[in-house]
């Protein structure tokens, strides 16, 4: 197997360090490009626009990766001619272009190409032939030393997943889950990736999976503050705050929620396109999704409960402040009632030739507010 991959890469090249008559095309055709006809140098040829979206591509036979660096088209050609094995081609939000080209070569779907160029897919398990095209939608924590009403809490990303017999390519966006980590560990298990294309999706979906618990439980921290600022006396408990809190749940919700029917379809019995051993494993990340969906469920019947509690004091808050008012009206009207009444044009009208009619009035009126004062203080009103 090994001498036969090497042979392919040592094309034009013959016994004894002799060029055979066909390898001298390549360097006849290279110095062509190079030169015009009259022996000046030629322009440089214009690159393509835009980035390539390639991460890396690898051919694995039995399980273990295959030295060198390979062209997508030829790493499927090389694995063809071989037995158990399969190639895994990453890309990073490519081009319309450059996926039209990669799906030209592997034979994907247009409708799904679409949708991985697109990135805006709800978590979904389609088959095209042979091909399954698999969507996830990744999440993961964003730190932030405060919680405001501005605060991103949770980033989302998209990895989707075209299964082939003998390929997978996996096309991120996004940073919110990396796949280099998962490609180091699972080259670590070589028994589990001679399963093939699938325990590469197997290893992706536990990634995702196990970010989808991370989040989860670093929501749990912010949801226990929240929490305990609402019911803190001196604590603000700003409505804004619980609203992007909500926002931000909903965000996470949506990226976990709709995994369960796919995840259901790949564990099943009947499922004959997901290898049997493979299968326990995508039960594993199964149990951990539950989990997560029953965190979630919980996360947001607890911060419809915060809101509510909220605004319940907000309420209540209001209805003390109008009391307030009430009370210091009622002292006022004292005031007011007395001032009105004397202030009639009147002629006879008690205490009017009095001495002591002035500062009687004032004493009045200062012994009547300090009555009520004493009265709305002792039932809470002030």
């Amino acid at each position: 197997m090994t001498d036969r991959l090497a042979r392919d890469r040592a094309a034009g090249q013959g016994g004894g360090g002799v060029l055979r008559p066909r390898a001298w095309a390549a360097p006849v055709r290279a110095m062509s490009r190079i030169l015009n006809a009259d022996g000046s140098p030629r322009d440089p040829a214009p690159t393509r626009p835009g980035r390539s979206g390639i991460v890396d591509c690898a051919l694995y036979v039995d399980g273990e990766r295959q030295q060198g660096d390979w062209q997508y088209a030829d790493a499927l050609a090389a694995a063809r001619r071989e037995s158990n094995a399969f190639v895994w081609l990453g890309l990073h939000e490519p081009e319309l272009d450059e996926m039209t080209e990669i799906a030209a070569s592997y034979g994907l779907h247009e409708l799904a190409v679409e949708d991985a160029v697109k990135a805006q897919q709800r978590p979904k398990l389609e088959h095209f032939g042979e091909v399954a095209f698999l969507v996830l939608r990744t999440a993961r924590y964003c730190e932030h030393t405060e919680l405001t009403e501005n605060s991103e809490v949770v980033e989302t990303g998209q990895v989707m997943l075209f299964i082939g017999p003998d390929f997978l390519v996996s096309v991120r966006h996004g940073d919110a889950c990396r796949l280099s980590a998962v490609r180091a560990d699972l080259e670590a298990k070589r028994d589990l990736l001679r399963t093939g294309p699938w325990a590469v999706a197997y290893a992706i979906t536990d990634r995702v999976v196990d970010l989808y618990l991370e989040v989860a439980d670093r929501l749990e921290d912010d949801l226990d503050v929240l929490e305990a600022d609402v019911f803190d006396r001196q604590g603000s408990g700003r409505i804004q705050r619980i609203y992007q809190m909500k926002r931000e749940l909903v965000e996470f919700k949506r990226a976990v929620v709709p995994l369960q029917r796919p995840l259901l379809t790949l564990t099943s019995q009947v499922n004959r396109d997901v290898p049997k051993e493979v299968r326990r494993y995508f039960r594993d990340v199964q149990d951990h999704l539950s989990r997560t969906v029953e965190q979630v469920n919980s996360y947001d019947d607890l911060l419809n409960s915060i809101l509510q509690a909220r605004l319940a004091q907000v309420t209540v808050d209001q209805n003390n402040d109008m009391r307030k008012i009430a009370a210091w009206a009622a002292i006022g009207a004292v005031w007011t009632a007395i001032a009105g009444i004397y202030g009639m044009n009147f002629k006879y009208m008690p205490e009017l030739g009095w001495t002591y009619g002035y500062p009687g009035v004032w004493a009045l009126m200062l012994a009547s507010s300090f009555t009520l004062y004493r009265l709305f203080r002792r039932n809470g009103w002030l």
